[in-house]
C-alpha cells in the first residue's frame, strides 16, 4: 500500500475519508487543497492556471517532499491503531520551507493527548462544510495585506478579521510575512482569519474544500511578482488615470458639469476626468441619464473630450422594483436571491435587489444595456459603486447567487462585478481599461480595478486610516488605490478646520496611486424635478475654488505637482503592470533590511524613489520623518541631502507635505512644494 501519489508536479494523500493535493503552482509556488468529499475541485475563484515548472519530489516511506524553487513543502503521513477510539486512524501534516531548509510555516501540530486538528471540516447540510485551518507561525514575524480594513495597524500580527465585504471594507486574502512568505486562502467563503502570536486561524464558514496558495520569496518585491503571476497583473494604466480627477455628490444636471469642466479649463488647471455620480437615472437599474437634467448626453461627452477630459459615470448593481428592467430581469434569473423574508436587498431611495455579477448571463444582459445607454456614447470609464454589495442589512447567509450561497462564495462578488465592465468593454473593442469601484477581492486588479476606500468620515482618524489601507491593498495585489479627497461625510466648505484636513487630505493624495477629489459636502442642495417631485441632494461646491482663495492657492500647486509626476507616476502603472509591484508601497517594501521600516504606519513609497510623510494631526507644522538607511534622501521642498539611517524634525507648514527623493531621483521636482 503506497502512502503516497505522485504526479508530474504534485503529491496526493488518502486517508480517513480525505484527499489532500499539494501541486506546484507557479515559480517558488504551491497550491495546497483538500477535500473530505471526493476528489479536489479545481476552482478557479482568483487563481490563474500556471506555467508550468520543473520540480523535484521525493518519497520515503512515510515522508513526502515537493522542492518548487525557493520552497519545499514536507508532508508526513502517520496512521495507527487509536487507543481511545479503538480503531485504526490516518493523517498528514503539512510543513513549508525556504531554500535553506528554514521553516516558513507549518500546519498546527496535535499536541500529543489534545489530539488537535490542523484541516477541521465539520458538516453542513448540502454537502459543504464549516472549515478550519490552523498553522504554527514563526516566531517574531510582521504581517501585511489583507485589503482594507478601517484601522491605523501596520503590522497586523496579532490582529483578527471578519472575511467579508463591508462598505469601507475590502477582504482581500493575502498576506505578506517578514518571515519570507505570502499566504493566499483561495476561498470566498464568508470567514475570520486570526494572526495570534501562538497560532493562525482561517475559518470559511461554509466551503467544499480547502484551498490556499503559499509562495517564498525573500524581499516583498518577489512576493508581490510571484502573487501577481498567480491572480492576474493589473492591465496598462490609461493616460487619463495618471492626472486630477474631479467629483463630487453630486452634479445633478449637464450644464452643471460642462460648466466645472470648462472653468477648469479657463483657470488653466490640469483635469483628467469628471465624473457624472448616482441618481442621474430615472430609477436605480434604468442604467441610463434622466432626460429632463441630462437632454443630450453624447454631446455632452464630446465637449468634455475636445477639453481633454474623460467623463466617468457611476454605476449601481442595483435594480428598483420599479425600474423599467426589474421585471426582465427578475424573471431571467439575473438577480440576486433572498432566502428568507422579503426580497428587497436595499432601501436607498426606494426598495431595490442586486445584480447577480456571479451570473454569466447576467453580465452579459446588464452590460448590453450599459453598453448601449453608456458605452455607445463614448463613455470609457465607470464608477462600479456599491460593489461589496452593500446589503441593508449584512446577513450573509440570507442571499444566493448563481455561483452558490452567499455565505460560500460571497466574497467573489467585487470580482465579478469588476469583471462585468471589463469584459464588455474588451468585447466592444476598447483597449485600455480603469474602472472605479468599491470593493474588491482577489484577482480583482486584472480586471481594471481601481479601489477606493469607500464612505469614510472626514475627520483626522479615518485620513490616517488611508495611508495604511493603500499599503495593505498594494500588498494584496490591488496596486490601483484612491480615496474621497477629504473624506466622503461631514466636511463643511465654510468650516475652517474641514479646511485644514482637505489640504492635508489633497497633498496626500497627490502622491497616491490616482488623485480624485470627491465627498458630500455640506450645506447641500435640495433639488427637484419640473413636476416637483423630489431627487437625491447635492452636496455643497467641491472645486479647488470652493474652500476660499488660501486653500485654493495651495490646491493649484499640488494639481501642478500632480501634473509633474505624470512621466514617473507612468513609470510606477507600467511596473504594477509588468512586474505586479504595489504603487503606493510600504517603505519596508524597498527596504526590507531596515527593521524600522517595517513599522513605518504614517509614511510610505510612492514607487521605489519617493518617500511620503503625510501631515496626519490638526495644527501640526512639523512632524518626523525616518529616512531608511542604505540610501541619502533629498528634501523635496528644500533640496537638502540627508543620509539614510536617521530620524528628523522636518517643518511642514500648512502649504507644504514632507516628500523624499532617493539618490538624487526626480530633480526636476526640487522646489515645488
Amino acid at each position: 500500500m503506497n502512502t503516497f501519489e505522485t504526479s508530474e508536479d504534485a503529491i496526493i494523500w488518502r486517508g480517513d475519508g480525505e484527499t489532500l493535493v499539494v501541486q506546484a503552482w507557479g515559480r517558488d509556488s504551491l497550491r495546497v487543497r483538500s477535500t473530505r468529499s471526493g476528489e479536489v475541485l479545481d476552482t478557479d475563484f482568483a487563481l490563474l492556471e500556471p506555467e508550468p515548472v520543473e520540480v523535484q519530489i521525493t518519497v520515503d516511506g512515510e515522508v513526502a517532499t515537493l522542492v518548487n524553487g525557493a520552497i519545499t513543502v514536507v508532508l508526513r503521513a502517520w496512521g495507527g491503531w487509536d487507543w481511545q477510539t479503538e480503531y485504526d486512524v490516518f493523517g498528514c501534516s503539512v510543513e513549508f520551507r525556504d531554500a535553506s531548509g528554514r521553516v516558513l510555516l507549518r500546519e498546527l501540530g496535535s499536541g500529543g493527548a489534545l489530539k488537535l486538528i490542523a484541516r477541521e471540516f465539520r458538516p453542513l447540510s448540502g454537502g459543504a462544510h464549516r472549515l478550519r485551518a490552523a498553522f504554527e507561525p514563526p516566531a517574531g514575524e510582521k504581517l501585511y495585506g489583507m485589503g482594507q480594513y478601517q484601522q491605523d495597524i501596520l503590522d497586523i500580527k496579532g490582529s483578527t478579521f471578519e472575511l467579508a465585504h463591508r462598505n469601507s471594507q475590502a477582504s482581500v486574502p493575502f498576506v505578506l510575512s517578514s518571515a519570507g512568505y505570502g499566504f493566499l486562502w483561495h476561498n470566498p467563503a464568508i470567514g475570520s482569519a486570526t494572526f495570534a502570536a501562538n497560532r493562525t486561524e482561517w475559518i470559511a464558514e461554509s466551503t467544499r474544500q480547502l484551498d490556499y496558495w503559499i509562495t517564498a520569496g525573500d524581499t516583498p518585491a518577489k512576493i508581490s511578482a510571484a502573487y501577481a503571476n498567480a491572480t492576474g497583473h493589473a492591465p496598462v494604466m490609461p493616460d487619463y488615470g495618471l492626472g486630477y480627477w474631479q467629483c463630487k455628490l453630486r452634479y445633478w444636471n449637464q450644464e452643471q458639469l460642462l460648466e466645472v469642466a470648462r472653468e477648469h479649463k479657463r483657470r488653466g488647471l490640469p483635469l483628467d476626468v469628471i465624473v457624472a455620480d448616482f441618481f442621474h437615472w430615472p430609477k436605480m437599474g434604468d442604467f441610463r441619464f434622466e432626460e429632463e437634467f441630462w437632454p443630450d448626453p453624447a454631446a455632452m461627452v464630446r465637449e468634455l473630450q475636445e477639453m481633454g477630459v474623460e467623463l466617468m459615470v457611476s454605476v449601481w448593481p442595483q435594480v428598483s422594483v420599479q425600474s423599467e428592467n426589474f421585471a426582465a430581469f427578475k424573471k431571467d434569473n439575473l438577480l440576486v436571491r433572498t432566502e428568507r423574508g422579503h426580497g428587497v436587498q436595499m432601501s436607498f431611495q426606494g426598495p431595490s435587489m442586486f445584480v447577480d455579477a456571479t451570473n454569466p448571463l447576467a453580465r452579459e444582459q446588464v452590460w448590453e444595456v450599459i453598453k448601449r445607454n453608456y458605452h455607445d456614447l463614448g463613455i470609457k470609464l465607470f464608477w462600479l459603486d456599491e460593489a461589496e454589495p452593500e446589503y441593508g442589512v449584512y446577513d450573509f447567509d440570507n442571499y444566493r447567487y448563481h455561483a452558490g450561497p452567499n455565505v460560500e462564495v460571497g466574497n467573489v462578488y467585487p470580482q465579478a462585478f469588476s469583471r462585468m465592465f471589463y469584459e464588455g468593454q474588451k468585447a466592444a473593442g476598447q483597449d485600455e481599461i480603469v474602472n472605479l469601484v468599491r470593493c474588491a477581492w482577489a484577482g480583482s486588479q486584472r480586471y481594471g480595478a481601481l479601489v477606493w476606500s469607500g464612505d469614510i468620515h472626514s475627520d483626522w482618524a479615518d485620513f490616517r486610516r488611508q495611508i495604511t489601507a493603500g499599503i495593505h491593498m498594494g500588498v494584496a495585489g490591488i496596486p490601483w488605490f484612491t480615496t474621497d479627497i477629504g473624506g466622503f461625510g461631514g466636511g463643511n466648505i465654510e468650516d475652517p478646520g474641514f479646511r485644514e484636513l482637505l489640504v492635508r487630505w489633497f497633498q496626500f493624495a497627490a502622491f497616491c496611486p490616482v488623485m480624485r477629489m470627491h465627498g458630500d459636502r455640506q450645506p447641500s442642495e435640495r433639488v427637484t424635478a419640473a413636476d416637483g417631485s423630489p431627487r437625491n441632494n447635492s452636496g455643497a461646491p467641491n472645486e479647488l475654488w470652493s474652500f476660499g482663495e488660501e486653500v485654493y492657492e495651495i490646491l493649484v500647486r499640488y494639481v501642478r505637482l500632480r501634473e509633474a509626476l505624470r512621466p514617473y507616476t507612468r513609470r510606477l502603472m507600467d511596473q504594477a503592470h509588468t512586474d505586479g509591484q504595489p504603487v503606493m508601497r510600504g517603505v519596508f517594501h524597498e527596504f526590507p533590511s531596515d527593521a524600522v521600516c517595517w513599522d513605518l504606519a504614517d509614511q510610505y513609497m510612492f514607487g521605489p524613489d519617493v518617500l511620503v510623510a503625510p501631515v496626519v494631526d490638526p495644527h501640526a507644522t512639523s512632524r518626523r520623518v525616518y529616512l531608511p538607511e542604505g540610501a541619502s534622501w533629498t528634501e523635496l521642498r528644500t533640496g537638502t541631502a540627508h543620509e539614510g539611517g536617521q530620524w528628523l524634525a522636518v517643518d511642514a507648514p500648512i502649504d507644504v507635505i514632507p516628500v523624499f527623493v532617493k539618490n538624487g531621483a526626480l530633480p526636476e521636482l526640487i522646489g515645488t512644494i
